[in-house]
């Protein structure tokens, strides 16, 4: 992410101050440019691949170098420098943190060494620091114009019992230029700076009472007569961040929390080159998507107040267990995957192949339909492979599926459910119209497939019977898009690449059809005969097409449903139609 981020400070006699700023570079670094005189050089060049040639030229710019690096340095003087303003001690040269995969090296140091980049970031401290700040002079804000940068600056307060106010200054700001990229980063950015804020905070804290354990200010203040504003107690009135958490490790450590910050931030985000408009699918996967990192991240809030508790409750073991399974599961489904390959369709084809013509058009017409599909077998990777070639002919939004159960679960739940053979299925969902059974038992010795199915061993063991309570029956016109699927399926010249593009241009071309059909009954509250006319045009007035474009309309992304209803809520619409 090309961003830089800054630690500020208002000094009580300097004013605002950058303290500590981490900067991205993306250029290789030129040969030669780190020779240096200090021992050990080389060892450690090898080891960080460029970090002391970085380090050396970093310590050439220097502003805390003396009067001869004063002059062309960008950052402020030597003499107008307090301990309160002062991060990296004179002659430090600074961090750096190589990212091998990306070539990118996250330079920290007190101010940026080019001049422009010091004045936006000395424009954004300042701003930060006076006038952009949050009620409570305490929170996130956002601010910037195009020349000078956007800022994302997060102001907080860090004890100290020898400042006005028992209490000092501070603000993290991230600079960019990119406005729509640093907006959409907000969440992850606050989440992030609080929690560095907060080990800030925690730290200044224990010192600030200790300190007031074994010399209490408060009562010292009152108790002493009225002095200048400016109080010089004992010089040191301007204390730095390190004596204020009393770690001296201080900057290191938000060397690598501020470099992290600018590699997660880049790396979270990518842009796609989109060719047209995006899909229905394209749409609600962004949606499920935004929805699982809104979960993890109350998740992960959840857990961190879990941590902040010293006594865990009775029975708090087991609950953690049964919080994450995502870690272990992966670990050992990872594990697992290699020998289960086996038992698994491959796609549409295979399927059809494996089940036969018959059973294959009923099962995929009630998958159309939206009909639930019930899979029993003792076998949950192949019931899982099946769930994941049936899932390519109905739209993302459609598709609600639990993999494998211990017990039957409702129509309105799921309409992909995979059961093991000893669950009982209720009477009224095997008699049901809108319900198909995929029964797998061991075939016996003299069970084969058909001639021509073009399937390995593992599946030749297995034996599968396709009930319904309403049977498809053979001479049935059915979907117009189930004639297209089998049609593109029986066509062997066809390979199964081209057989899937097939598909995606099917479900495109139907949930085009579904979009209209969706404007013209829900938006504009056509009557009946207006919708039969539109069907005929749409040439889905049978009853199956019907039924299917109804289904997948529950598939319509909510992106797409909440901009027909502002489209109708604008002014312009509510004009009449000629």
């Amino acid at each position: 992410m090309n961003a830089i981020v800054a630690l500020c400070h208002f000094c009580e006699l300097h004013g605002p101050r950058t303290l500590f700023c981490t900067e991205v570079l993306h250029a290789p670094l030129p040969q030669g440019a780190g020779t240096g005189d200090s021992p050990g050089q080389g060892e450690q060049a090898e080891e960080e691949e460029g970090g002391i040639q970085m380090s050396s030229r970093i310590r050439a710019h220097s502003p805390a170098e003396g009067a001869s690096t004063e002059s062309s340095s960008p950052g402020p003087k030597k003499s107008d420098m307090c301990e309160g303003c002062r991060s990296l001690a004179a002659g430090h040269p600074g961090y750096i943190s190589h990212d091998k995969e990306t070539s990118i090296k996250y330079v920290s140091h007190q101010h940026p060494n080019h001049p422009q980049l010091f004045s936006i970031v000395r424009q954004a401290c300042v701003r930060s620091l006076s006038c952009e700040v949050c009620p409570g002079r305490e929170g996130p804000i956002f601010f910037g114009d195009e020349q000078h940068g956007f800022v994302f600056s997060h102001t907080f307060f860090i004890k100290d019992s020898l400042a006005r106010g028992f209490q000092r200054w501070y603000s993290i700001i991230a600079i960019m230029m990119d406005r729509i990229y640093l907006i959409n980063s907000w969440p992850f950015l606050l989440g992030k700076i609080r929690g560095i804020i907060d080990e800030l905070q925690g730290k200044a804290l224990k010192v600030f009472e200790a300190e007031q354990f074994g010399c209490p200010q408060r009562a010292q203040r009152m108790n002493t007569a009225f002095t200048p504003f400016l109080h010089q107690r004992n010089g040191n009135a301007a204390r730095s961040l390190t004596s204020l958490t009393s770690d001296d490790n201080l900057w290191a450590c938000l060397h690598t929390s501020f470099a992290w910050l600018l590699k997660a931030c880049g790396s979270r985000l990518t842009e796609k080159l989109l060719e047209g408009a995006p899909t229905e699918d394209t749409l609600v996967q962004m949606e499920k998507l935004a929805d699982l990192e809104e979960e993890s991240e109350s998740w992960d809030n959840s857990e961190a107040e879990e941590e902040k508790t010293p006594v865990l409750p009775e029975g708090a073991e087991g609950r953690e267990l049964t919080k994450r399974p995502t870690d272990s599961s992966l670990l050992s489904d990872c594990g697992n995957w290699q020998p289960r390959k086996l038992s698994v369709f491959r796609s549409l084809r295979h399927m059809r192949q494996v089940l036969g013509a018959p059973s294959f058009r009923m099962l995929a017409w009630h998958v159309l339909m939206g009909n639930q599909v019930i899979w029993k077998s003792r076998d949950a990777d192949l019931v899982q492979s099946a769930f994941e070639v049936l899932r390519t002919m109905l739209p993302v939004g459609c598709v609600r599926i639990i993999p494998y159960s211990s017990q039957y679960e409702e129509a309105y739940r799921c309409n992909f459910l995979g059961l093991s053979p000893q669950v009982q299925i209720p009477s009224h969902v095997l008699s049901s119209e809108f319900a198909v059974i995929v029964e797998v038992h061991t075939a016996t010795r003299s069970s084969l497939h058909p001639v021509g199915c073009e399937d390995d061993q593992s599946l030749s063991k297995y034996e599968f019977v396709v009930t319904s309570g309403s049977p498809v029956a053979a001479d049935r016109v059915g979907p117009t898009i189930l004639n297209k699927m089998e049609a593109a399926l029986t066509n062997q010249n066809l390979s199964v690449d081209v057989v899937d593009q097939c598909l995606v241009c099917l479900k495109e071309e139907w949930m085009n059809k579904v979009k209209v059909l969706f404007k013209f009954t829900k938006v504009d509250s056509r009557p009946k005969e207006d919708t039969q006319k539109l069907l005929s045009i749409l040439g889905a007035s049978e009853e199956d097409n019907v039924k299917l474009l109804k289904f997948w309309m529950t598939g319509l992304s909510k992106t797409y449903k909440s901009h027909l209803m502002s489209t109708v809520r604008s002014p312009s619409a509510s004009e009449p139609r000629n």
